[in-house]
């Protein structure tokens, strides 16, 4: 327990959940993953525990992820973890129920944004603010976006990517992908089910994009064991992949995310876009770790990218600034969406 919290931050990503208590930091950073019993719904695990589950659970229990590309798929699962989480750090009873911000995709529709605050309130806010990802993620990374100079943030979350030109305190260009380090997962578990007629889980696939996995070619070239289940004789087996394996298997993924840079940079002014070549693409989320990803914008785009200091942290970080000075968001000109 963190005591009693009157503003919480949450960065609700499809992957993990990160929350920022104001005036203590990112104090809880969870696996966005629910283990219940198949009939009654009923949550048996929430979290870490519910994450090693994942693939290894009897007929009669599910893990589940309750938010694909970055919007609420399962309302009632994504209130429960959230409820849960949230009574972790402020406290089990609520008697001070916080005010709560949470961060969204930018690509987001009015309904998934409902969505969201309702999830936050039925969780126990006292009320939920929203603010859009590549806003948090510049705050996070440190960017002054206040000034009229223009920055490109690259954010790759486990469901989502999104791309925004900022300056003066919004989003002047903005696209939103979806693509992330989930699908990064789905296309090395399809590429060794093709490529080595191996059927292997998520889990495994994320493992081999951490450990092997590559974006560009002149990147790692490492190779790795994998245990999985071998199609043709239904029997256990062990193969090598290489890094090299896995560029090829997340080509169209990377590519997808490169061309999409390029068009959201055609379309931002000449002025703000002279500024970006000179600051470069400020890269967050943990999907912006893939090794070599930076190289291969950098190759594609013609402009410099760069991996923030915590990229994983930044979205949640940025939460904090903004709550921290949520009193003078007319100063910080941090667009914070209410959805009434």
């Amino acid at each position: 327990m963190f005591g009693w919290a009157t503003d919480i931050g949450i960065d609700l990503g499809t992957a993990t959940v990160l929350i920022y208590v104001k005036g203590k930091g990112i104090v809880l950073r969870e696996p966005s993953v629910v283990a219940m019993e198949r009939d009654t719904k009923k949550v048996l695990a929430i979290g870490t525990e519910a994450r090693r589950m994942l693939g290894r659970t009897p007929g009669n229990i599910i893990a589940t992820r309750p938010l694909r590309e970055g919007v609420i798929a399962d309302y009632d699962v994504t209130a429960a973890m959230l409820k849960n989480f949230i009574r972790r750090v402020a406290g089990p009873r609520l008697l001070s129920r916080p005010r709560v911000m949470v961060c969204i995709p930018a690509g987001v529709t009015t309904v998934e944004k409902r969505a969201v605050i309702e999830a936050a309130v039925e969780a126990g806010a006292r009320t939920a603010q929203l603010i859009e990802e590549p806003l948090a993620a510049a705050l996070g990374a440190g960017l002054d976006i206040t000034k009229p100079t223009g920055h490109m943030v690259v954010d790759i979350g486990g469901g989502t990517t999104d791309i925004a030109v900022l300056s003066l305190g919004g989003v002047v260009r903005s696209e939103s992908l979806r693509i992330g380090g989930d699908k990064f997962d789905e296309s090395i578990v399809r590429y060794v089910k093709t490529k080595h007629n191996l059927l292997i889980g998520e889990r495994t696939g994320e493992e081999i994009k951490i450990q092997i996995g590559s974006a560009g070619a002149d990147s790692r070239n490492e190779v790795m064991e994998v245990r999985g289940r071998d199609l043709m004789s239904g029997l256990p087996k062990n193969v090598k992949i290489t890094s090299a394996e896995t560029r090829e298997a997340l080509a169209d993924n990377v590519m997808a995310i490169c061309d999409t840079i390029r068009a959201v940079l055609e379309a931002t002014p000449p002025e703000l876009a002279a500024d970006i070549i000179e600051k470069g693409i400020i890269m967050t989320g943990g999907g912006a770790m893939l090794h070599g990803l930076d190289k291969m914008i950098t190759l594609r785009t013609g402009v410099p990218a760069y991996l923030a200091e915590d990229p994983i942290s930044c979205v949640a970080l940025g939460t904090g600034i903004a709550l921290e000075h949520y009193e003078m968001q007319d100063d910080y000109l941090v667009v914070l969406k209410k959805i009434m």
